[in-house]
């Protein structure tokens, strides 16, 4: 069931639009990333009060989830998209996942500077996705 599973996704993707593609991978890395920014980030709150080594084994913990998402993301993507578009992409959408997470999470204040962050990575999607 698994090996047939398997070979119709397979076939499925080798007949997938850019887009199709795209926004399966971007999708799958916006779940990533969620996890990745509470790994991250989410100890210097919540575990504040305890050794270290226990928050890195926590943040492992929650890290794992966040590469059982990214790689097959990474793969799915990898199908249509360059190199280059990925990281992009990655860079995007993490920090479109870490500025609510800054602001609803950890109570920090919105900055311009975000504004001014996100500008440039547009342009850099731009530079990156252009023909």
């Amino acid at each position: 069931m698994l090996q047939s599973l398997t070979t119709n996704w397979t076939a499925w993707l080798s007949q997938a639009s850019f887009g199709q593609i795209a926004l399966i991978s971007g999708s799958m890395l916006v779940l990533s990333n969620v996890f990745m920014t509470w790994a991250w980030y989410g100890h210097l709150k919540h575990l504040a009060d305890k050794p270290w080594w226990w928050a890195a084994l926590i943040s492992w913990s929650i890290a794992l989830f966040e590469y059982l998402l990214q790689v097959p993301a990474n793969r799915i993507g990898f199908t249509q998209l360059s190199l280059g578009q990925l990281k992009i992409m990655q860079e995007v959408i993490t920090l479109a996942v870490f500025l609510p997470f800054s602001m609803l999470v950890m109570n920090e204040s919105f900055k311009l500077d975000y504004l001014w962050a996100g500008l440039c990575l547009l342009a850099a999607v731009y530079f990156i996705f252009r023909a």
